[in-house]
């Protein structure tokens, strides 16, 4: 009789193991890094619709602002020298990209510039093709149509704000402009409650949480001052702690979560970094690689 009842115990507590994996995996927030950079061209409508095809939860991207106050999917506030061919097809250069400013152009005349077609040297597998740096409002767009024709759970969104003290009103609006703007567009198109919003940017972090503070916030780290001195220049606590993942370690998961946020790293390509990060305990990975999933999911479930 005992016997019998210690195997119902197991019995039982196994199940409970696997509905807690069940939850942990559909709680687990992968994020496609602009999309599917290794794959495909970052922040291009093509490469967010291709990370859809793989089990990510949210679509990581960069904004920045046009002349005209659109919000414009794009890493830097300028056409980078790396990926970028100007309208007459030539390529971008170094020394003339930082006079290449996304926000002295409008909308059309940035759809003009191609940032696919050359590759990136850093990301051999990506497939070259020629895309430009679309609108949030394109891109928001495109998303819904993919998810609805493929009966697909639409994605969340995490946005970050690309901005540096030294780019305020002239490559880049000012802070408290800037949140602003994506703000409204957010409310706009209807994501705004499947929206984090980061920034490496401590005053862009602090407007968003004066302008409304019920949206999710990012804390981006890439610095090696610590935890506590990091949070210290903030206003308020954050949702998520986004640091670099070489600096992320037991003692910072445990930080982190004694202060209620979560922990998600980036940008992590390699699945013995992946498997290693999740046996940590964080939260989410960002990775350029959202077809790799598939093998980390294999490798930790064995373990």
């Amino acid at each position: 009789m005992i016997k019998r009842f210690l195997l119902f115990l197991l019995f039982v507590s196994s199940l409970t193991l696997i509905q807690c994996d069940m939850a942990d995996s559909k709680s687990f927030d992968w994020q496609g890094h602009r999309g599917c950079r290794g794959i495909l061209p970052e922040n291009s409508i093509p490469g967010f619709l291709r990370a859809l095809e793989f089990p990510i939860k949210t679509l990581e991207l960069d904004v920045v602002i046009s002349r005209d106050k659109k919000v414009i999917v794009s890493h830097e506030p300028f056409f980078s020298h790396h990926i970028c061919k100007k309208p007459d097809g030539s390529a971008v250069s170094k020394t003339e990209e930082d006079s290449l400013k996304i926000y002295e152009l409008s909308y059309e005349e940035i759809k003009a510039y191609d940032c696919g077609s050359r590759g990136n040297k850093r990301f051999p597998e990506q497939k070259p093709m020629v895309v430009n740096k679309p609108s949030l409002e394109e891109m928001v767009q495109a998303v819904n149509a993919y998810c609805q024709h493929n009966n697909r759970e639409k994605p969340f969104y995490n946005i970050e704000i690309k901005s540096r003290p030294e780019w305020y009103n002239t490559a880049t609006p000012a802070p408290a402009e800037f949140v602003s703007l994506l703000l409204k567009e957010l409310k706009e198109w209807g994501i705004l409650e499947k929206t984090s919003i980061q920034s490496f940017d401590t005053a862009v972090l602090n407007e968003i949480h004066q302008q409304n503070d019920d949206v999710a916030t990012v804390f981006l780290v890439e610095n090696m001052e610590g935890f506590e001195a990091n949070l210290n220049k903030l206003d308020f606590v954050p949702r998520v702690y986004s640091p670099y993942f070489k600096f992320v370690d037991k003692a910072l998961v445990e930080q982190v979560h004694a202060k209620k946020m979560l922990l998600i790293p980036w940008t992590i390509n390699e699945v013995e970094d992946m498997n290693k990060l999740i046996k940590l305990g964080v939260d989410g990975i960002i990775t350029d690689y959202p077809n790799r999933i598939s093998e980390v999911k294999a490798e930790t479930s064995s373990k």
